[in-house]
């Protein structure tokens, strides 16, 4: 099967960093894919696009060096294993709280006997090869996001789930419930995602993170996530394009901190 470069790099106590995706656009996935990223993620939470454009989008990326991912909308196993069946090697999933949840989402990932997975790979295993079935369990990611009050406190019990590959810290979201807002500072939130990762740490689950920028992507690897997103397309075109008219104009005053993060 296809190596899923997430776990190798891993598994060489190597930093990943990924790419996000929010613009329904092959042709941006592919850029993205090959910019040097080593993950990318179609984001079909937040972002403006469907599965039909997830699909394409992750055939795409299928011509790069990068490893697709998907952030699926919610818990739901039957979106999740067609994701799957598309291309996913991992499924991000927003609003785990509780252990039972990030149980549902390791047995949507995974084949009986292990999980509850309905047999049909279809692009999965023309992505994959041949022993995709065989090797899919090993192989596809099962991501529960953190991004909840109640997952803080829960943290120890999801990160015993058996199945449970990498948590992903939402730290906007984590802020708004913590802090009451996303802005800097946020004194409450931020010390829940420290609480988070130590937690990961000790029981040797890796920690990954939205981030705003590539700043906040190596102060994230400093702290100890071993996965980042530095941003998303949309933050980083509109930044380059404000920015590049600031310029033109010679203008301070034009605003360049979009951040459009999660």
């Amino acid at each position: 099967m296809r190596p899923n470069a997430i776990r190798t790099r891993l598994a060489a106590s190597e930093v990943v960093v990924n790419g996000w995706l929010s613009i329904a656009s092959t042709y941006s996935a592919e850029g993205v894919g090959h910019s040097g990223v080593h993950a990318v993620t179609v984001d079909l939470q937040h972002g403006m696009l469907g599965f039909s454009d997830a699909l394409a989008m992750m055939q795409a990326i299928s011509a790069t060096p990068a490893t697709p991912m998907v952030r699926v909308p919610g818990l739901d196993a039957a979106q999740i294993m067609h994701l799957l069946d598309a291309g996913a090697y991992g499924v991000i999933c927003p609003m785990i709280s509780t252990p039972d949840q990030a149980a549902a989402l390791v047995s949507a990932c995974r084949y009986p006997p292990t999980g509850t997975r309905s047999f049909g790979p279809s692009r999965g295993l023309l992505y994959g090869g041949a022993d995709y079935v065989a090797q899919a369990d090993a192989t596809v990611m099962a991501i529960p996001m953190i991004e909840t009050a109640q997952a803080v406190e829960n943290i120890e019990a999801i990160l015993q789930v058996d199945g449970v590959d990498m948590i992903y810290v939402g730290p906007n979201d984590l802020a708004f419930e913590l802090d009451g807002s996303s802005g800097f500072p946020r004194p409450k939130s931020e010390a829940a995602i420290l609480d988070v990762l130590h937690a990961a740490t000790r029981r040797g689950i890796p920690a990954g993170i939205f981030c705003s920028s590539g700043e906040e992507a190596r102060k994230r690897i400093e702290q100890g996530f071993r996965l980042v997103t530095p941003g998303n397309d949309f933050a980083h075109l509109t930044r380059s394009m404000k920015d590049a008219v600031r310029i033109t104009l010679d203008d301070s005053a034009i605003e360049v901190a979009t951040k459009h993060g999660y």
